[in-house]
């Protein structure tokens, strides 16, 4: 899946199923979500996860920094997502991946907890930066101020999504609203929204 295409797909699927365990995964496989960001499993588990997520015709999407086995800083865990598994991309916290999955043709997604106000100083140094253009840009929680995401989109061109901590029909809509692209959820009642 190239980069328009994995943008227009979460753009016409704004609710995100994040899995944090098999359960949560069986039951998204049922929902009406056509992306699940996976955040759990290992190196030996996690092509069979990403395998069901695909038989199932969704995205795939695994974050690399929570696999066990692969959540190191070099390009090799890219390498394996890569050689041995269909993900169409990966989620991290560490801006030096996104390079090396651009040239593997993966879709990347780069995540920033919003603590502070140098996290909003970090996605302002990341736009200028010629070397660091994921996809998408992913802050976590999801239910920050609205002011923020207006500030974030002000600062970076990458698409962004709200993630965690979204409760309810209330929450994506701020979210959404204030000009996030999609939220992320492990919430299941927000699946079915």
């Amino acid at each position: 899946m190239k980069n328009r295409e994995f943008i227009n797909k979460i753009e016409t699927n704004p609710i995100i199923a994040a899995v944090k365990d098999d359960e949560g995964l069986e039951i998204a496989l049922t929902e009406d979500v056509e992306i699940i960001f996976v955040l759990y499993g290992d190196i030996c588990s996690i092509p069979a996860i990403v395998d069901k997520i695909k038989k199932a015709d969704k995205v795939a999407m695994v974050h690399v920094d929570l696999i066990t086995g692969l959540n190191n800083s070099k390009d090799v865990c890219l390498d394996f997502i890569k050689n041995n598994t269909q993900a169409d991309g990966i989620i991290t916290t560490k801006s030096n991946l996104i390079a090396h999955a651009k040239e593997l043709e993966l879709n990347t997604v780069l995540r920033y907890f919003i603590l502070d106000s140098l996290a909003l100083q970090n996605i302002e140094k990341q736009a200028r930066s010629p070397g660091i253009k994921p996809d998408i840009i992913e802050f976590l929680p999801g239910i920050v101020l609205p002011k923020m995401i207006k500030r974030i989109n002000k600062v970076s061109r990458v698409p962004i999504i709200a993630g965690g901590l979204i409760a309810d029909k209330e929450d994506v809509m701020n979210a959404l609203d204030a000009g996030a692209l999609a939220i992320s959820t492990t919430n299941r009642d927000v699946w079915e929204l």
